[in-house]
C-alpha cells in the first residue's frame, strides 16, 4: 500500500494512504542500516501490520522531487519563510541564509513579514523594497488581525509549500488563520525577552485544501553556510545576476575587486546595501571554513 508522511514524532510516522485513512507506522531497521531517514512528505510503500488499530511498518522509500536538511522535508514545491517585523526585530542575516539554501536548492521563496500593527508603514515598506529588489515575492500580515491572510492563501494554492521561521512570529498563528479550524498550539509570547515558546515539536503535512499543503517545521535560530563554496555563494543572491556579465574579472567575488558592477550596483542603490553586507558576511564564513 502507499501513501504519504503526514506527520513524523519520537519515531513514528503517519502515513496517509488516502481512502484508507492514515497508519501509524515505524520505518523497517533496513533504513537506519542505510542510515536513510524518511521525511514528511515523503512517498512510500508500507505493509500493514495490523488493520483495525491502522498500525503498518514503512518497507520502501520512494524516488524524492526533492529534499531539504533544515528544515527536513521532501516533495515541496516552494517554500514561506516567516518572520515579524517587530517583537521580535527581524534577523535579516538569518533571514539571507535561509533564503540562500534554498536558492541552492532550486526552491522558489515566498517572505511574509509578520505583525504589521506593532511597526509603522515606513519600516513595513523598507523591508518589502530590501527583499522585493532582490527578486522575492513580499507579503506583509498581522495574523493577529487577520490582515494579509487571504493574499498568503493564493500564493500557496495547488502548491505543497514548506513553511519555516525563528521563535516568537506569529508563525503558528498564521498558519492556524490559513486553516479553517485552529488545529496548532500557539504558546504564548514571553514579554521579556520578546521570544515564543518553541512549540512546534515536529514537521507536519497540513492540508489546506484538494490541491495546497503547507509543511509546518520547527522554528530555527542558526544556519550554517561553510559548506558552500565561496566562489559559489554569489550565485545564489538572484539580483546579482543582472549586474555579474559588465564586472571587470569574470568569476568577480564582489567583495575586493575593481570595477565591480555588483559593487557599483549597491552605491547606486539597484541592490540593497543590507543584503551586500550580509552576503560578505556569509562570504567570509565560507572561505574561513575552506582554510581548514
Amino acid at each position: 500500500m502507499r501513501g504519504k508522511i503526514v506527520k513524523g514524532i519520537a519515531g513514528f510516522y503517519y502515513v496517509n494512504t488516502g481512502r484508507t485513512g492514515i497508519y501509524e507506522c515505524k520505518a523497517k531497521g533496513v533504513f537506519r542500516k542505510k542510515n536513510l531517514k524518511p521525511l514528511v512528505g515523503e512517498d512510500v510503500e508500507i505493509e500493514v501490520v495490523h488493520e483495525a488499530d491502522k498500525e503498518g511498518n514503512i518497507v520502501e522509500l520512494l524516488p524524492r522531487k526533492n529534499a531539504l536538511i533544515r528544515p527536513a522535508v521532501a516533495n515541496i514545491d516552494q517554500a514561506l519563510v516567516i518572520f515579524s517585523i517587530k517583537k521580535p526585530e527581524p534577523n535579516l542575516n538569518l533571514l539571507d541564509r535561509f533564503l540562500v539554501m534554498m536558492e541552492r536548492q532550486g526552491i522558489d521563496t515566498i517572505i511574509c513579514f509578520n505583525k504589521t500593527d506593532t511597526a509603522s508603514q515606513e519600516e513595513c515598506e523598507r523591508l518589502r523594497d530590501i527583499y522585493g529588489k532582490s527578486g522575492y515575492r513580499v507579503f506583509l500580515t498581522s495574523a493577529g488581525q487577520k490582515s494579509g491572510i487571504e493574499e498568503i492563501k493564493k500564493a500557496l494554492h495547488g502548491k505543497t509549500t514548506t513553511v519555516a521561521g525563528p521563535s516568537g512570529v506569529g508563525k503558528s498563528t498564521l498558519i492556524n488563520g490559513l486553516q479553517d479550524g485552529t488545529v496548532m498550539e500557539t504558546g504564548k509570547i514571553s514579554e521579556k525577552i520578546e521570544r515564543g515558546k518553541h512549540t512546534t515539536r515536529h514537521s507536519e503535512l497540513i492540508m489546506l485544501d484538494a490541491d495546497s499543503y503547507i509543511m509546518d517545521t520547527p522554528g530555527f535560530t542558526s544556519l550554517s553556510v561553510a559548506e558552500i563554496p565561496e566562489g559559489e555563494l554569489g550565485q545564489y543572491f538572484p539580483e546579482f545576476v543582472r549586474f555579474e556579465p559588465d564586472c571587470r574579472f569574470q568569476g568577480c567575488a564582489h567583495i575586493n575587486e575593481p570595477d565591480c558592477a555588483v559593487k557599483q550596483a549597491v552605491l547606486e542603490g539597484q541592490i540593497s546595501k543590507e543584503r551586500y553586507e550580509n552576503y560578505k558576511i556569509l562570504y567570509g564564513e565560507s572561505k574561513e571554513r575552506r582554510r581548514y
